[in-house]
């Protein structure tokens, strides 16, 4: 890895975890969802970085990609469990990290993904296997009780993708991508209460563009226009301002020119906890750019 790079991926790591520890302090009893959430987007840019992706703020089943509507009304409850997830990324070199916060008494279903992470990092090296992960992590949350969400994974980064290989699974499997030195990826379990598979929701609010090609809604030029420095990385419905987006969107998603993240939950009634890091594979283990 090239020094320039590698000091991208250090100063993205740095910038999104000073903002996601802010961030995570902001989220109390009363406290309304669209202000938190804009006040951490915000921010990102006062640190003259950019958003990887909109920021994702999932309550307690709901594991992945809910984030705020543009009138979003919500309120933090006595019992959330919140999962605030952030992605910076900085000449498009992403750091993706991940934290929850508890407004009920569920500290121990928070430990359980918090030490499946940090067993996993312990884990990394050049040599070591995905599966190695995977199995560190599903021990560290059974052996608490809780289920790990087996359909929900770790992945690769690169400049401006989000997902590519190696997948870091969150349970243990046999053999998995072996990791090099040099790798970048994100490690993200979940921990869970309910069944440990998530499904669809039929809320979307976050899209990303796949390909380029011509369309004819107006609405939808507008769209293809303002996201076009997005460089295909996930945005959010919130930030656009145009009208009939309910007709564009749809109709951009139904020509695979978006690709929709519906958010991701599981049972009703169960909870969810998640943590994350970025990490950089070197020759004895590895840096944590969020740490």
């Amino acid at each position: 890895m090239k020094d320039e790079v590698f000091e991208y991926y250090r100063s993205a790591g740095s910038i999104a975890a000073g903002i996601l520890q802010e961030g995570a302090q902001q989220i109390r009893v009363g406290a309304s969802y669209l202000e938190i959430v804009e006040s951490i987007e915000a921010r990102v840019t006062e640190e003259g970085a950019a958003l990887a992706f909109p920021l994702n703020l999932s309550l307690n089943e709901d594991a992945a990609h809910d984030t705020a509507s543009y009138s979003d009304a919500r309120v933090f409850a006595r019992g959330d469990v919140a999962k605030l997830d952030l992605g910076v990324q900085v000449e498009g070199y992403i750091a993706d990290t991940a934290t929850t916060v508890d407004l009920g008494n569920n500290s121990l279903l928070v430990d359980a993904s918090r030490e499946a992470l940090e067993a996993a990092i312990s884990a990394i090296h050049p040599g070591a296997t995905a599966g190695d992960l995977g199995r560190a992590i599903q021990h560290e949350i059974e052996n608490r009780g809780y289920r790990p969400i087996s359909n929900l994974t770790g992945h690769g980064l690169d400049r401006y993708v989000l997902h590519r290989s190696p997948t870091i699974p969150n349970i243990g499997i046999t053999g998995g991508v072996v990791l090099e030195e040099g790798m970048v990826f994100a490690i993200e379990p979940f921990a869970t209460t309910g069944s440990g598979h998530v499904s669809e929701k039929k809320r979307v609010e976050i899209y990303s563009q796949l390909m380029v090609k011509p369309v004819r809604i107006p609405a939808a030029r507008t769209i293809m226009e303002r996201i076009r420095d997005r460089h295909g990385l996930p945005f959010s419905r919130r930030w656009l301002l145009e009208k009939k987006l309910d007709l564009a969107l749809p109709a951009l998603v139904r020509s695979n020119i978006l690709h929709a993240y519906p958010v991701l939950s599981d049972v009703p009634g169960s909870l969810v906890s998640q943590h994350e890091h970025t990490v950089i594979v070197t020759g004895d283990g590895c840096i944590v750019t969020t740490r």
